[in-house]
C-alpha cells in the first residue's frame, strides 16, 4: 500500500492508520467546503489514484455534529459569476476524482451531511453513519443548486422518484431513513463509527488491487462524455441562478442561519 499522499489539504487532516488513510474535514463550526478544501481534496484523490495500489480511504468530519454542512457560500459574497463558475468546476472535478478513485473509499458520517456533503458521501463505496446524522439536498431553499454529476449519482443509486422528492422539497431526512432507502449501509454509535469504517476500509483493501480497480470501474462506469455533459449543465444552471434576485435573497438568509448555528455550536 502507498504511504499518505504528500498533497496538503487545507481544512482537512490526513492520518495513516496502519495503511488506511483517514481524511477528516476540519473547518469549524460546520466543516463547510470552501474552495481551497475542495481543490485540496481533488488533488489528494487524483494524486493517490496515480499509485499502483493506493491506500484505502476513510472520509469523515471533525466534531460530533457535522460531517459537512456543504458549500461555504460566504465565499460568494461580493463575487461575480466567474467565481461561482470556478467553484462549480472545482467541485465537479472533485466528484470526478472520487468517482474514479480505484480503491476502497468509506464515508464515516458523524453528523449533518447535506448539500455538497451529501454529494461527497454518494461517491463513497460504503456509507456508515451515526444515529444523529441527517441527509438531504436543501439547496432549493437556500438559493443554490447541487452539481449535476452529484444529482445523476443520487438518481442512479436511490432512484429518480426518491431524489426528485429530496431536491424539490429541500427537506432533510434522518439516519434511519437513509438506511431504509439504501443510502447508508448501517448505523454505528459515535464511539464505534470510525473503528468500524477503518475496519471496512482495511477489509476491502485486502482484496487484490487489480481486481478491485476493475470491478469498481465496471460498476461506476465513468465516462468522459457524460462528465463533460454534467459539467456543462452545472455551469449553465449556475449562470442562470447566481444573479437571480430570489435566489440571492435565499442565500443571504442562509448565511444568517449559518451564523446562528456557529454561535450555538
Amino acid at each position: 500500500m502507498t504511504r499518505p499522499s504528500p498533497v496538503q489539504i487545507p481544512g482537512a487532516t490526513c492520518v495513516d492508520d496502519s495503511g488506511v488513510l483517514i481524511v477528516t474535514l476540519d473547518r469549524p463550526p460546520a466543516n463547510a467546503l470552501n474552495r481551497s478544501l475542495v481543490v485540496g481534496l481533488r488533488a489528494f484523490f487524483a494524486e493517490l489514484a496515480s499509485h499502483e495500489a493506493p491506500a484505502p480511504v476513510v472520509l469523515t468530519g471533525a466534531g460530533a455534529r457535522f460531517f459537512t454542512a456543504g458549500g461555504d457560500i460566504k465565499e460568494l459574497e461580493g463575487t461575480g459569476p466567474e467565481e461561482i463558475e470556478g467553484r462549480m468546476r472545482d467541485f465537479h472535478a472533485l466528484l470526478v476524482a472520487m468517482d474514479r478513485f480505484p480503491r476502497p473509499l468509506i464515508a464515516a458520517v458523524n453528523g449533518h451531511c447535506v448539500g455538497g456533503g451529501m454529494e461527497l458521501a454518494l461517491f463513497a463505496d460504503t456509507i456508515l453513519a451515526t444515529p444523529n446524522a441527517t441527509f438531504g439536498f436543501p439547496e432549493i431553499n437556500h438559493g443554490l443548486l447541487p452539481a449535476d454529476k452529484g444529482l445523476q449519482r443520487a438518481a442512479l443509486l436511490l432512484g429518480a422518484q426518491a431524489v426528485r422528492r429530496m431536491v424539490l422539497s429541500g427537506e432533510l431526512f434522518p439516519a434511519d431513513e437513509a438506511v431504509r432507502i439504501g443510502l447508508v449501509e448501517r448505523l454505528e454509535t459515535p464511539a464505534t463509527l470510525l473503528p468500524a469504517a477503518i475496519h471496512a476500509a482495511r477489509e476491502a483493501g485486502a482484496k487484490a488491487p487489480v481486481l478491485y480497480r476493475a470491478l469498481k470501474r465496471s460498476v461506476n462506469n465513468p465516462s468522459d462524455e457524460r462528465d463533460e455533459h454534467s459539467l456543462a449543465n452545472t455551469i449553465a444552471a449556475a449562470a442562470d441562478y447566481f444573479e437571480d434576485p430570489v435566489a440571492a435573497g435565499l442565500r443571504a438568509g442562509w448565511n444568517r442561519d449559518k451564523a446562528s448555528i456557529a454561535a450555538t455550536r
